[in-house]
């Protein structure tokens, strides 16, 4: 037998993550993570910390496996939730829902333009996602494509390029959509995508990775996804649960299609719980018994809705008490985006020789691309973060006066959350 490996020559994947070898290793007593919260309390709804103490004792639980399409209590309920109770298509009975588990996407800082490589295939246009575009190749897709959305010198949505991309888009390509999100479109625009979407014949693919978190109301932050149904499209929408119930270790997501009629919605469901057998036969059920508890009942809702409202002022009060220390310190660039905009996560706008300072010579760590985790600034180290980002803008301006600070935001991938104060 040969002393090689046949597994020689394959090569290590590149890590785009938090460094977190390096945060880990640094002996500084002064060290910050920006990319994941700093500290080993994880924010997790009482609620839910109680459930998760109520099923182990559960006699009527047991371990059989699960229908290929999870657990119809969690479904049905997941599903309301986005759609809304009063849905026409639910009425109609022409939207289900299947259990699923979510591989979180982490989006980059840059939004990429589309592409001019033509192809007979079904299209796919997304916001730049490694995982996204991974999980869409190892589906089939071969054209896959992003699109402008982000303004970086302004600081905004840029809807005029996005209609123009979805506009220029091959009729029957499939576009993937963000909602809600941190610099979401107002309801006028995404009725302007609507229409666009409509005229030339583009499936809508949405994600909905925090529902809840991004203005503190469920019902708003659901508004694009059902406007589109209402609008008569038929829709995928990919929902996950991490965040919004503190359950990252069970990765508890869900998939809803609407179809124009039920007909088509059984055929789709037949073909999905096929895939599902095949592959990984059936979801886990932890997740789904702890959300369908929560949702099902009025009382156990109503207390996770005032836990998600907590946390969503949280997550405000750091990004109002970073905004106006910057503010203080004389910081160059504008700042009014960190109160602006909404959610877990930010690009702050810091160069990759800004972020490289801020790990070297303040020991604190994050993305190259500047994403932080604004969980992850607390009370105990609130001055010293916005004091490091002001003297890393400055250093990088002291040697080469033509810089400027780049400050934009995006929507981004999920990590653990912390308190504050």
């Amino acid at each position: 037998m040969g002393t090689l490996s046949v597994f020689l020559d394959v090569p290590l994947a590149p890590s785009t993550d938090i460094p977190l070898d390096a945060y880990k290793a640094d002996p500084s007593s002064l060290k910050v993570c920006l990319g994941h919260a700093d500290t080993d309390e994880v924010w997790i709804p009482p609620v839910v910390k109680r459930i998760l103490l109520q099923i182990p004792e559960d006699p009527t639980l047991n371990h059989e496996y699960l229908p290929e399409l999870g657990i119809l209590e969690f479904t049905t309920a997941a599903m309301k939730l986005v759609i809304g109770k009063e849905s026409r298509a639910l009425l109609d009975n022409r939207v289900m829902a299947l259990t699923y588990t979510k591989l979180h996407p982490k989006y980059s800082d840059l939004l990429f333009s589309i592409t001019t490589k033509e192809d007979k295939n079904t299209q796919i246009f997304f916001l730049f996602s490694e995982n996204l575009g991974c999980i869409f190749q190892v589906a089939g897709f071969t054209d896959i494509r992003t699109y402008r959305y982000w303004n970086p010198e302004r600081l905004t949505v840029d809807t005029v390029s996005f209609l123009m991309e979805l506009q220029s888009a091959p009729k029957g390509s499939i576009v993937f959509l963000h909602a809600p999100e941190e610099i979401s479109l107002t309801p006028k625009q995404w009725k302007q995508v609507s229409t666009v979407m409509a005229e030339r014949h583009l499936f809508p693919f949405f994600d909905v990775p925090a529902q809840g978190l991004a203005s503190g109301n469920l019902d708003r932050d659901a508004w694009a996804v059902r406007h589109f149904v209402d609008r008569g499209f038929e829709i995928l929408c990919a929902q996950s649960f991490s965040r919004i119930f503190g359950l990252y270790d069970e990765r508890i997501g869900n998939l809803i299609v609407v179809t124009k009629n039920n007909q088509t919605l059984i055929k789709i469901l037949s073909q999905l719980a096929k895939q599902i057998s095949v592959t990984w036969l059936g979801p886990t059920s932890l997740g789904a018994r702890v959300i369908s508890m929560v949702l099902t009942s009025p009382a156990l809702l109503y207390e996770w809705k005032q836990s998600l409202k907590a946390l969503v002022k949280r997550i405000m009060l750091v990004r109002e008490k970073l905004k106006e220390k910057l503010r203080i310190l004389g910081t160059p660039g504008s700042w009014e985006h960190l109160t602006a905009q909404s959610g877990v996560y930010s690009f702050i706008g810091l160069l990759p020789s800004q972020v490289e300072f801020l790990a070297k010579e303040k020991h604190i760590y994050l993305l190259s691309n500047g994403q932080i985790n604004i969980c992850s600034i607390n009370a105990k180290n609130l001055d010293y973060v916005a004091q490091s980002i002001h003297e890393a803008i400055m250093s990088t301006s002291h040697q080469d006066q033509s810089v400027t600070v780049r400050i934009y935001s995006s929507p981004t991938h999920v990590s653990k959350s912390e308190s504050f104060y």
